[in-house]
């Protein structure tokens, strides 16, 4: 079913066009990944399906009865709203249909005649028939489930929903949304603010999900996770692609390089034309060149397109001055602040390695860095630096730049007198920011070109030693890529934070899992070692657990000087065979006492008198089972 389509969509921006003539369709099920460079116009589009805002050009048309809902990056919250109650204006609906379900059926009771008896049997019947749909019947426990997945405690769901911090409130938009279910997500970078536990929860979460959607984010993990097709902006027009991020990666260079070898041939064909009526044009073959002349402009018509590329900055940090071989040395460091965060740390970085850091939002990520470069003061434990060690700090929060003051005059470093305005702005070129966005103020920038001005402030400090909190954060995609090409490259020591899995698995050589408790792991590798001995951490957890969880043998019977009298008599059966019966009676049962925990067995009132029937039938099979078995025991006596 298709929920929402567009045709000759266009839209401009101070009477330049972002994008003309976009045709598409979003069907039911789609999981659709929106790329593209900064600027290619990715969250007017969202804002067009979620008609907030109206096309210059063509139309978007939603089928009847679909509900769009797009997240919203800028909070709105009443006075006095907890995030309770924030969360359940996400079920406004489903409240509203919960109420006249009750209505519904007070007329039922109420009803003088038949007819109106019937007519508002009807009326429940549709009702019920909705609320069965969009999943009404547990909505407490749909609110829990979505705000523990995204990180909120028990005790903060009667705080007041204004006195979070902005991520939060941002996680806080996201849960509201989730809470709508509507036909069609427009998701503008779900996972920010998201540490990597939470945007795997949320990854899982949207999979489960039958609902449409349109996710716009850089994170190419997330994306490879979550999306059935791409569609890459860019240029003012947009390219469709099948599969998940990596697919449409490896689609999108393969039509390159086909589009290339067709221009290749292209120009062949035509320089051999044109080179035979150059030749022959005036001479005895003539009107051999007049028939290549009329092939030339049939050609022409036929000329081929190469890709539209799509070009990230150069970025590349400068040369610097070598440090010496231990950059960081770290003994026993501890710091806490109403909890631990590091304890008896102990850690050397080397000259030229890239250390990753990842954990939990609260772990203490920011602190652990700045405690290593001296910015913060550890409880206990010593921390030095290295000989001639020069250190470069990148903020998550973008600190370091003046925002009243032009790009130009930020970045410049204060201290060095051999820079001139020229080196200035070819400096920030590199990382992206060209022609007058030298010279407007920090504070007007897009979140993205703030990044790229933070980045190349902290390259114009020469430091050998990169310390950057989340340095990804607003970046597209192809700045993401130029900035690990950077790091990769760059000849000093790089210490970075990051919620980035793709950004991570590229530059890191080791990782430091900040745990929380006061737990850090310090884990020999890239993303992909980490995430491996995660795995390996789980399975053996849960080996473990199913070994304790395993039924233990029956115990032997008491010996007795005589059998009972009133036990009941079995035909004989080996005891080793009630054992296996036993066994597997209890498997079961466990499995149907599973089903009886799960919210979703109480939905249906029919299914769930079934599973409890079962699991009675189960329960006395046991006990008939463990009588036999004790009876076949003292008989092979």
């Amino acid at each position: 079913m298709i929920l929402i389509s567009a045709q000759g969509l266009g839209r401009q921006y101070a009477g330049e066009p972002i994008f003309t003539d976009l045709a598409f369709e979003v069907r039911a099920g789609d999981r659709i990944g929106l790329v593209g460079p900064n600027g290619a116009g990715k969250t007017t589009l969202m804002k067009l399906l979620d008609r907030t805002e109206q096309p210059e050009y063509g139309s978007v048309y939603v089928r009847a009865g679909v509900r769009v809902s797009l997240l919203r990056q800028q909070p709105d919250f009443e006075p006095g709203q907890t995030l309770m109650d924030v969360a359940r204006s996400g079920l406004a609906s489903l409240l509203e249909l919960q109420q006249e379900l009750e209505e519904a059926a007070k007329e039922m009771a109420e009803a003088d005649d038949q007819a109106d008896r019937e007519r508002a049997a009807r009326r429940y019947d549709q009702i019920h028939e909705q609320i069965l749909h969009q999943d009404a019947y547990d909505v407490d426990y749909r609110v829990e489930e979505i705000l523990s997945g995204l990180g909120f405690k028990e005790d903060e769901y009667h705080r007041p929903a204004a006195t979070f911090s902005g991520g939060q409130q941002s996680r806080l938009m996201l849960a509201k949304l989730l809470l709508e279910a509507p036909d069609l997500m427009l998701l503008d970078e779900p996972s920010n603010h998201l540490d990597i536990q939470t945007t795997e929860w949320l990854e899982e979460y949207l999979s489960r999900q039958p609902v449409g959607m349109v996710i716009v984010s850089h994170d190419r993990y997330f994306l490879d996770k979550i999306v059935t097709k791409v569609w890459e902006l860019h240029g003012g027009s947009m390219d469709v692609y099948p599969g998940n991020y990596s697919q449409y990666w490896r689609l999108r260079e393969e039509r390159a390089k086909v589009l290339e070898r067709q221009a290749e041939r292209f120009e062949e064909k035509t320089e051999k034309l044109e080179a035979y009526i150059r030749k022959y044009g005036a001479g005895q073959r003539a009107k051999q060149a007049k028939d290549r002349e009329r092939k030339l402009d049939r050609l022409q018509s036929e000329r081929v397109e190469t890709m539209r590329d799509i070009v990230g900055p150069v970025m590349g940090f400068e040369e610097v001055d070598r440090s010496g071989d231990i950059v960081i040395e770290a003994r026993k460091l501890s710091k806490s602040f109403d909890k631990p965060l590091f304890q008896d740390l102990n850690l050397t970085v080397e000259r030229g390695q890239c250390i990753g850091v990842l954990g939990p939002n609260g772990a203490g990520k920011t602190t652990l860095i700045k405690t290593l470069i001296g910015q913060e003061k550890a409880d206990s434990g010593d921390v030095k630096l290295g000989h001639k060690v020069m250190v470069g700090y990148h903020d998550q929060g973008l600190q370091s730049l003046a925002y009243d003051t032009t790009v130009v005059r930020a970045v410049w470093p204060e201290d060095d007198t051999d820079w001139v305005e020229g080196d200035v702005r070819s400096l920030i070129a590199r990382f992206g920011l060209t022609g007058d966005q030298a010279f407007r103020k920090v504070g007007m920038l897009s979140g993205g070109e703030k990044a790229k001005a933070a980045l190349a402030r902290l390259c114009a400090t020469g430091a050998n030693l990169l310390v950057m909190d989340e340095p990804t954060n607003h970046l597209d995609i192809w700045s993401c890529e130029a900035l690990e090409r950077s790091i990769r490259e760059f000849e000093g020591t790089v210490l970075v934070v990051s919620h980035d899995r793709y950004f991570l698995n590229s530059v890191a050589d080791r990782i430091l899992v900040v745990a929380g408790g006061g737990k850090v792991k310090v884990v020999e590798g890239d993303y992909e070692a980490y995430s491996a001995l995660v795995q390996k951490e789980k399975e053996a957890a849960e080996k473990a657990k199913a070994r304790a969880a395993a039924p233990a043998p029956p115990p032997p019977p008491k010996a007795a000087e005589s059998k009972p009298k009133n036990k009941k008599k079995f035909s004989y059966r080996p005891a080793a065979e009630l054992e296996k019966d036993i066994a597997q009676a209890e498997a079961e049962a466990a499995e149907v006492e599973d089903l009886l925990g799960q919210p979703a067995t109480w939905r249906d009132p029919t299914n769930a008198m079934r599973v409890q029937e079962r699991h009675d039938e189960l329960k006395q099979k046991l006990e008939t089972l463990f009588q036999h078995w004790e009876f076949a025991v003292e008989s092979e006596w």
